[in-house]
C-alpha cells in the first residue's frame, strides 16, 4: 500500500520544485544537484523543462470582483480585468509520455498587472505537498528511483523513507484518497504553500489559494481510458477551449494563528474562511512552439506589492531550482512540443 501510493504522486512531487541559484542547505544540497537528479530519473530532453515537460500554453484574463481588497492591496484584486498567460502541464520530465489520469496536473499563471507588476503562481491538483522541505524531497526522489532489475521503486527503500518521514506517509494517504477528475478542465488547482497577504491598512493574513473550476466535476472513466492515446487529456482540453472559454474561481483561504504556514504537508481545517475574489477565464490555447509562456519561469516568489512569502522553506527551494532548470533549457536547442493544438482539427 505504501509503495503503491508513490506511483500516484511521485511525478507531481517533482512538479513543485523546479528555480535561482544558491544552496538549499550550505554545502549539502544545491539546485544543481536537485536538477541533476531530475535528469537522471526522467532522462535528458534538451529545451524542455526538467519537470512538467509536457504542456500546452493558454491565455485569457482574470476579472476581480473587488472582494480581495480587504485581504491584500495587490492591484490584481482591484475591481476590473487583467490579462493572463499560462500553461497546463503534466508532472514528470518526459515530454512525450502518454497521458495518464493519475499523473499530477498543473496550472501555472502569470497575471500581468498595471505598472509592470506581475504575479506568477504554479498550482497543482493535489490537496497537500508530500514533503515539507527540500532535503525530504531529494530523499524521496532517491527512494523512488527505479531499481535496475525490476524497473520499479525498491519497496525496502521506499518503506524506509516513509518510516523516516511520517508526515509524507500521511500526506500521500490524503492525496491518494482524492477522486480523479475527467481532465484538466474540471480539476481544482491549489497553491499548496502558504503565503501572506497585506492589505491597505497593513494587516497581515496567512493565506493559501485555489483555482476552483466552474466546469462541473466528472470522475475519470477508468474503463474507457485509452492507453494508446498519447495525448488524451491534452486533446480534451484543447477541444474544450476551442468550443468555449473555460473558467475557474480564485478562492483565497484565510488561515488562523494556529494554522501552520511552514509545512505544506498539513492541510488547514475545512472551516477556514474562504473568499471568492474573481474569475479566471481561459479563451485561447496555443502550442509551446509559438507561445511566450514557453519561456516563463513560474517562480512562486514573483509576487506583487501586497503579497509576501511565508516561512515555508519549500518556497525558496522551488525558486532556486526553477532558475537552475531555466538556465539549462534556455541554452539548449528547442525541440517541437509534444502537444499541438492542431491535433483536434482546429
Amino acid at each position: 500500500m505504501r509503495v503503491a501510493l508513490i506511483g500516484v504522486v511521485i511525478a507531481g512531487i517533482a512538479g513543485l520544485f523546479l528555480y535561482a541559484g544558491g544552496w538549499f542547505t550550505p554545502h549539502a544540497l544545491s539546485p544543481a544537484v536537485l536538477i541533476n537528479t531530475f535528469e537522471q530519473g526522467g532522462g535528458l530532453h534538451p529545451g524542455f523543462r526538467r519537470n512538467h515537460a509536457k504542456g500546452v500554453c493558454i491565455s485569457g484574463y482574470f476579472e476581480s470582483n473587488g472582494r480581495g481588497v480587504a485581504l491584500s492591496k495587490a492591484a490584481v484584486f482591484l475591481p476590473g480585468r487583467v490579462p493572463i498567460i499560462g500553461r497546463f502541464a503534466l508532472a514528470g520530465g518526459q515530454p512525450y509520455a502518454a497521458d495518464a489520469p493519475h499523473t499530477v496536473r498543473s496550472m501555472a499563471i502569470l497575471f500581468k498587472l498595471p505598472d509592470g507588476e506581475e504575479w506568477r503562481t504554479g498550482m497543482n491538483n493535489i490537496p497537500v505537498f508530500p514533503v515539507n522541505n527540500a532535503q525530504g524531497f531529494y530523499d524521496l526522489l532517491q527512494a523512488s528511483a527505479p531499481d535496475q532489475a525490476t524497473g520499479k521503486p525498491d519497496p525496502v527503500k521506499m518503506n524506509a523513507f516513509l518510516t523516516r518521514h511520517p508526515e509524507s506517509a500521511k500526506a500521500m494517504q490524503l492525496i491518494h484518497s482524492q477522486p480523479v477528475s475527467s481532465g484538466f478542465a474540471d480539476s481544482a488547482y491549489n497553491s499548496l504553500n502558504a503565503f501572506h497577504f497585506i492589505n491597505g491598512q497593513g494587516a497581515v493574513a496567512p493565506v493559501r489559494w485555489s483555482m476552483v473550476p466552474a466546469q462541473p466535476f466528472e470522475p475519470f472513466d477508468m474503463a474507457a481510458a485509452r492507453q494508446s492515446d498519447t495525448n488524451q487529456l491534452f486533446d480534451a482540453l484543447i477541444a474544450g477551449i476551442h468550443g468555449r472559454p473555460l473558467q475557474w474561481h480564485l478562492v483565497i483561504t484565510v488561515g488562523e494563528p494556529a494554522d501552520p504556514t511552514v509545512d505544506a504537508t498539513i492541510p488547514w481545517p475545512a472551516n477556514r474562511q474562504q473568499v471568492d475574489v474573481g474569475t479566471l477565464t481561459i479563451d485561447r490555447v496555443e502550442s509551446e512552439d509559438t507561445s511566450p509562456a514557453r519561456d516563463i519561469n513560474f517562480d512562486p516568489l514573483m509576487l506583487p506589492d501586497g503579497m509576501a512569502s511565508s516561512d515555508d522553506p519549500l518556497l525558496s527551494a522551488r525558486s532556486a531550482a526553477y532558475a537552475q532548470s531555466f538556465t539549462r533549457r534556455e541554452s539548449e536547442p528547442k525541440t517541437p512540443s509534444a502537444v499541438s493544438t492542431a491535433e483536434t482539427g482546429k
